[in-house]
């Protein structure tokens, strides 16, 4: 029976703002066997905050944590201490890089369904299809938008599945016309087939809502294609996602989850530097959930990957700004958006390109106090 390794511990940076000046960290340790007697070897100016749920927080600095839990471990916190710092590194795509560490790169989202959340048919004509799509997909480009991410099947809470076959049949022509065009394109799908045809047809990154769950081939797919992947936290499927999804603190847990499926990547082959995490706003989350995903995105930037954020357009918006229809959320879109970047978040997905380009863009300066 082939061995299974243990999990390597994953380090959370809460805040780290003192660190350039000498300050401690504060850090949550996870994933490791005994989390009493790890805390108990810290003394001295580290501080253990609480132990709990299998983490061990405290304040500490690098050099602290080496010398109470080792050198693996005092590394993984040096490095997530100084991804928090500096933000991610860019995105090397096939097609261009993406310049993640320089400013917010823009997803500009494409789907070819007649029952997307908030855009389904818009750019789905089965009379004319795929001549729509591929125009709007190249009006998202003119806009602004650095990548176009095309998707052929609904993930809307409760939406029923579609076949590979009608979902390539959705997003291939549209990709391939795209690709010919020089557009950076994104899939976006759960099925390992439709990634491989995809990539065949000129897309370059693949984005997965289940992070490779929903579909046992689609790691060692993406290993071989060698492309980026996005793996993004979902509770359960579409169908069951929004039945009372639980967390005991949905950071932590959306960040321990994501190192699973880091781990689970990386050991299929997929290089660590081609990955992008994203905690998936509204995919399991209730109201609460995403607002404090949203407002904590800097913890998972603790990866040294770029951080993508999804939520234009998405339901709570509309719970927070009495009930406004899907396309009637700009504000909230943009607003949420430019949250995020300040917050350290990499990439956006949009519906709204034109103004979120502006948007973030505003964002960045601020938080950077600089231009980029």
């Amino acid at each position: 029976m082939p061995h299974t390794p243990e999990p390597a511990p994953s380090i959370r940076v809460e805040d780290a703002a003192t660190v350039a000046d000498g300050g401690p960290a504060r850090l949550s340790i996870s994933r490791i066997a005994d989390v009493d007697a790890l805390a108990a070897r810290f003394s001295g100016d580290a501080r253990v905050l609480d132990v709990a749920h299998g983490r061990v927080r405290l304040l500490a600095t690098a050099e602290q944590v080496t010398a109470a839990a080792g050198d693996a471990i005092g590394a993984a916190a040096s490095a997530a201490i100084a991804a928090w710092t500096r933000g991610s590194d860019d995105l090397v795509t096939p097609r261009g890089v993406l310049p993640c560490a320089s400013r917010p790169v823009v997803m500009g989202v494409l789907n070819v369904t007649p029952d997307s959340f908030s855009d389904g048919g818009e750019h789905y004509d089965r009379a004319d299809h795929p001549a729509r799509a591929i125009a709007d997909g190249l009006a998202l480009v003119a806009a602004g938008a650095d990548v176009v991410d095309v998707g052929g099947e609904s993930t809307r809470p409760g939406a029923d599945e579609v076949s590979a076959a009608d979902e390539a049949a959705r997003v291939l022509p549209v990709v391939d016309a795209l690709a010919a065009a020089g557009v950076i394109v994104s899939i976006d799908t759960t099925k390992a087939a439709v990634a491989r045809e995809g990539v065949r047809n000129g897309a370059v990154i693949v984005n997965d809502v289940s992070a490779g769950v929903l579909d046992a081939d689609m790691l060692a797919t993406v290993a071989d294609l060698g492309v980026p992947f996005v793996l993004v936290h979902m509770h359960g499927t579409p169908r069951t996602m929004q039945l009372d999804p639980h967390y005991d603190d949905v950071v932590a847990d959306v960040h321990d989850a994501l190192a699973e499926r880091i781990d689970a990547a990386v050991a299929a082959g997929v290089a660590r530097d081609r990955l992008v995490v994203d905690p998936g706003i509204g995919f399991g989350k209730t109201l609460e959930h995403n607002l404090e995903l949203l407002r904590r995105v800097r913890e998972f930037t603790s990866f040294g990957l770029p951080v993508l954020i999804g939520t234009s357009r998405k339901s709570f918006i509309g719970r927070l700004t009495d009930g406004a229809p899907a396309d009637d959320r700009l504000e909230g879109s943009l607003a949420t958006a430019a949250l995020a970047v300040a917050g350290g978040a990499a990439i956006v997905r949009v519906h709204d390109v034109a103004a979120s380009v502006r948007a973030v863009t505003v964002a960045h300066a601020v938080s950077r106090g600089r231009p980029a």
